[in-house]
């Protein structure tokens, strides 16, 4: 789908304060949708070509949730001639709201269409059409008439660039919607009117007074946010907690008129379950790093009783095998680490690759420095692709170090493909990983072909020493 930002970029000449304040309409439009009945068109002229027709292009598009839609198909991104869409063009160019009615071919008739200019400063730089069926035009009951009266108000500001409002943080997915809970106060916070759902919310919160011409405080209700957006002509929104079980999320909106504030909207959502899931997660969060801190500390245990184990032994294959087994242990419990500090699906394996390169290095005995170099990055793997990709780096890097006596190592990250590479001694005449009786080699090739899916090669580097290339499916990840 193509974004407002490029449909600005490819066919507007808006400028970057123009397009963030449309952006800004566009996070926060779905209150004037549900409040209209009605959907809603963001236009902008295109740039004009010479020898063509001007035209117009659909930055956006939204439908109200409580009535049924008139625009099935989606429009963003359609370009229309000017003068096939005269009330949009004349509403652009006189920067002054024109209504009037076009032909509609799925209703079969024409349809009301009230075009509003979007003014930004001094300049009209879009038009905003509400389309909507002659039913929804006349309000049949209380909570109509005052959500087309607070929609007409919305409307006076945007024509005189009042909403939306400027460096306001919109379009968050807890944003209440009207149908969520709909309050109207006065300049002095009296409620004028509240909707059913916004009884509901003040029921769950403990009041059962009528709201009418009171004000939060009177209702016994945290009023900070009303006060605030009264008092600064900026939007609020906040969380109100009544009782241990119950929290609302309040949206407060001013409605100005020549600045100041002469009343504003209150949208009210029960976001009671929502924070308790949220406890939820984060009680399941604190689990799931406790397991993983246990198992690292688990495995530690486990890595220091077979290198204090080791080290009871004389030297030979015995002791080898002991402290391999003690490097493997250690590698799995780097994973374990790591995932116990940020649970999730995904581990960021960069963080892995540099203490490997460190143990690697602190594994070297000889007199002569090997140098490991670490360059590009996997990125975030699913742990049960993390765990064995680092045993198999573990591996690779170990044994270049201890068999291939390099004087420096280099490997190399990317999504699809992990290079190992060492400027060593080179493999023996007819080396094939697949039977090879290496045991180290043989963990590290069914490792690669079983758990992660993926192929193995071992050849001579350019230049001479060892290169080991193994290949990721992406699907996988």
């Amino acid at each position: 789908m193509t974004t407002p930002a490029e449909l600005a970029l490819t066919c507007t000449d808006l400028t970057p304060g123009e397009l963030a304040h449309l952006q800004r309409l566009l996070g926060s439009w779905s209150v004037l949708a549900d409040l209209s009945f009605s959907d809603l068109l963001l236009v902008v002229p295109v740039t004009q070509i010479p020898g063509e027709d001007p035209a117009l292009v659909v930055m956006g598009q939204i439908r109200p949730n409580n009535r049924p839609t008139l625009l099935e198909q989606d429009l963003v991104g359609q370009t229309v001639l000017q003068s096939s869409w005269a009330l949009s063009t004349e509403a652009l160019e006189r920067g002054e709201i024109v209504r009037g009615a076009v032909h509609h071919p799925l209703v079969g008739e024409s349809v009301p269409v009230e075009n509003i200019p979007v003014r930004y400063g001094d300049k009209v730089i879009a038009v905003m059409v509400r389309v909507y069926s002659r039913q929804g035009h006349v309000p049949i009951s209380m909570y109509e008439k005052n959500y087309l009266g607070v929609f007409g108000r919305l409307v006076a500001m945007i024509t005189e660039s009042e909403f939306p409002f400027r460096d306001e943080d919109v379009g968050t997915e807890e944003t209440p919607r009207v149908g969520d809970g709909f309050v109207l106060v006065d300049d002095a916070g009296k409620v004028e009117f509240a909707s059913p759902n916004a009884i509901n919310a003040f029921h769950r919160m403990g009041i059962y007074s009528p709201p009418e011409g009171n004000t939060f405080a009177a209702l016994g209700i945290e009023d900070t946010a009303v006060q605030w957006a009264l008092a600064t002509a900026r939007p609020v929104v906040e969380e109100v907690e009544r009782r241990p079980d119950v929290i609302v999320l309040v949206q407060c909106i001013p409605l100005l008129k020549e600045h100041r504030a002469t009343g504003a909207v209150i949208l009210l959502r029960d976001v009671t379950d929502v924070r308790r899931l949220d406890r939820l997660l984060l009680s399941k969060d604190a689990a799931i790093r406790e397991v993983h801190h246990r198992v690292k500390n688990n495995l530690q245990t486990i890595s220091s009783l077979l290198s204090l184990q080791a080290r009871r032994l004389a030297p030979g294959d015995g002791q080898d095998a002991l402290y391999e087994a003690e490097r493997r242990v250690r590698s799995i419990a780097l994973v374990h680490e790591i995932l116990s500090r940020d649970p999730g699906d995904q581990v960021p394996f960069g963080e892995i690759v540099s203490s490997l390169v460190r143990m690697a290095e602190d594994s070297v005995v000889s007199s002569r420095p090997v140098q490991i170099s670490a360059h590009g990055d996997v990125g975030e793997v699913p742990a049960d692709i993390a765990t064995p990709l680092a045993v198999v780096l573990a591996e690779l890097l170990q044994n270049a170090v201890e068999h291939a006596k390099p004087t420096h190592v280099v490997l190399e990250l990317s999504p699809r493909q992990v290079v190992v590479r060492d400027d060593g001694c080179g493999l023996a005449p007819g080396f094939d990983i697949g039977r090879t009786t290496s045991l180290g080699l043989s963990i590290v090739r069914d490792l690669v072909v079983t758990q992660l899916g993926g192929s193995i090669t071992m050849g001579a580097a350019c230049g001479g020493g060892t290169e080991v290339r193994i290949d990721l499916p992406v699907g996988r990840r």
